[in-house]
């Protein structure tokens, strides 16, 4: 079970197509002679293009307008970037995702100037404009001998300038690995940040609510209490101010409890002091499934001792197994439920199943989402298996980071 999640499946699905051989003269074949013939047609346009705008903006540099032009230039580049990108996916099988556009730090001409002319994917996209014209035309002309004079070593040619095709567009038209490493440190601050502020919300409501409310209401009861024992005449009064001080006292206890439901809820005691096992034990034993909930934790290291993950990580698994119990408990309808967690190298394994009704998906704004969320800005993965019927299979990867190691 522990070999059989998600990430395992796709990639030997994806492997088992790269095996796949598509038959010489297909559909394929033709996609790709069609997309190298267009090659000289974009050139030409992506090289006037390049060097028009080039020429003409750093020529302008030295007036006011000069800039503008450029990076308007540099946008037009961009522009046919995709059209290059879109071309490599469908032709050549690219898994090139598109890059996130370009976003001006301030507002006006100037904003937009500064960002395109520091875009560093506007500049490899003029570069890969220049470049195409001379691939296209050599490229034009292979193939277009291939079809008519070399046919029997058709497929093998067109195979080869697909290659190099596709070389030339992932290595100039993708962001790259950096920049878009960037940008997933800087959505995944933004998830931290938020999931910060909705934590600090959900705190102040419930001590709002909650353990403030019934504070107050034991202060007007001691205060009432009070009042009557100094005005104590009967019987009746005496067991009146008893009874206040009695309703005082359920308050406090009340009190107490949420408090310790609220501290539980920010970091458990358990989790601190005894890790994981204890502390998914007992969130376990709280979950209402009929048949219970199976927990299985191995955390032994290389050596066989049993050893701690980071402490945020660790946090981080024990609340989404936490909320995942949750869910079974509200909405799976589920009869028996397990949890497994296991060290896998350098990754901490979470497994939670249940055989409920199934249908559980991280739609926008609901809790898988938001767990998804949490889990992928500390670049982790959340997988969710759950058919309309059940059995329902959600798979949590998080990275180790082990304590001793970072002191």
């Amino acid at each position: 079970m522990k070999r059989a999640h998600r990430r395992a499946v796709d990639a030997i699905k994806e492997q088992d197509a790269r095996m796949e051989r598509p038959p010489l003269y297909g559909a394929r074949m033709w996609r790709q002679v069609g997309q190298l013939m267009l090659n000289f047609p974009l050139g030409v346009a992506g090289f006037v293009l390049s060097i028009a705008a080039l020429s003409a903006g750093l020529g302008l540099a030295v007036t006011v307008i000069g800039l503008p032009v450029l990076a308007l230039g540099l946008a037009g580049c961009r522009a046919l970037g995709a059209l290059g990108r879109s071309r490599a996916r469908s032709a050549y099988g690219s898994a090139i995702d598109e890059p996130e556009p370009v976003r001006p730090r301030r507002p006006g001409l100037v904003g937009y100037t500064i960002a395109h002319l520091t875009d560093l994917l506007n500049w490899r996209s003029a570069l890969y404009n220049v470049l195409l014209l001379p691939w296209g035309i050599l490229s034009f002309t292979l193939a277009l001998v291939s079809v008519v004079t070399l046919w029997p070593v058709l497929p093998f040619m067109v195979r080869g300038m697909a290659a190099v095709d596709r070389i030339l567009i992932e290595s100039l038209l993708f962001p790259g690995a950096l920049a878009e490493r960037v940008r997933e440190l800087e959505d995944d601050r933004g998830t931290v940040v938020d999931t910060a502020a909705a934590d600090l919300r959900r705190i102040e409501r419930d001590l709002h609510d909650g353990a403030q409310a019934r504070l107050v209401a034991l202060a007007m009861d001691l205060g009432m209490a009070k009042e009557r024992l100094r005005e104590v005449e009967s019987q009746e009064d005496m067991a009146a101010a008893a009874r206040m001080v009695d309703s005082a006292h359920g308050e406090v206890k009340l009190a107490l409890q949420e408090l310790r439901d609220l501290a539980r809820g920010i970091h458990p005691a358990v989790l601190t002091d005894r890790g994981l096992d204890a502390a998914l034990s007992a969130v376990a034993a709280r979950c209402t499934v009929p048949g219970g909930v199976k927990v299985n934790v191995d955390l032994a290291g290389p050596g066989g001792e049993p050893e701690r993950p980071d402490s945020a990580v660790e946090g981080i698994a024990y609340f989404t197994v936490s909320e995942l119990l949750t869910n079974v408990s509200k909405h799976a309808g589920a009869r028996s439920a397990s949890v497994d967690v296991w060290r896998s190298d350098s990754q901490l394994m979470v497994l939670v199943q249940d055989d409920g009704r199934g249908g559980a998906a991280p739609y926008p704004g609901s809790g898988l989402a938001g767990l998804a969320e949490r889990i992928r800005a500390v670049d982790g993965v959340f997988l969710v298996e759950s058919p309309e019927g059940g059995p329902t299979t959600v798979t949590v990867e998080l990275p180790w980071r082990t304590r001793t190691a970072r002191r």
